[in-house]
């Protein structure tokens, strides 16, 4: 039998994906309202995720980030996500891309340390994918939408809340 992931399969762990990111986020709306606030895109953010096992109720990956602004300024991040919530299985790492968002145009050295949360969904059969849309920073001012999903391999199914935590690297 071959452990290939065939194209129902991969269409079933998208729709699970959606499902739960949309569920975590509508939760997570409901139990955290954030000050609504205009936002300009200011750059991007990637980051390399690594590996790990998922322990049903919460796992935690390092992260090596980095930002490259709209002026093409970089900057170095490294930090870890946790997420808490239903989380079965082993992966390796994968890469996240987010757009990030501000309320000010240009932000000033290391403005992308912090706290952030949010929703989180993910599964992997194989080749997976998941998103993370997450809030915070300095005074919870920057927003991470996903850009590209994350790209891994294994056997994984996440759902629920994602919190991350960023430091400019030395």
């Amino acid at each position: 039998m071959s452990k290939r992931p065939t194209a129902a399969t991969t269409l079933a762990a998208i729709a699970i994906v959606g499902i739960g990111v949309f569920g975590a986020h509508h939760a997570f709306a409901q139990s955290s309202p954030v000050r609504a606030s205009p936002k300009t895109e200011v750059g991007r953010l990637a980051c390399n995720v690594s590996g790990g096992v998922g322990f049903i109720i919460t796992s935690q990956r390092a992260l090596n980030c980095r930002f490259t602004d709209n002026r093409g300024r970089t900057e170095q991040y490294v930090g870890t996500i946790r997420k808490f919530g239903l989380d079965i299985g082993a992966t390796t790492g994968g890469v996240l891309v987010w757009a990030v968002a501000a309320s000010t145009s240009r932000l000033g050295r290391g403005a992308l340390q912090g706290e952030y949360a949010g929703a989180s969904g993910e599964a992997t059969v194989g080749a997976g994918v998941g998103a993370n849309v997450l809030v915070g920073g300095s005074n919870r001012a920057v927003s991470l939408q996903p850009l590209s999903v994350q790209g891994q391999t294994g056997l994984n199914l996440a759902l629920g809340v994602a919190d991350m935590r960023l430091e400019l690297a030395r």
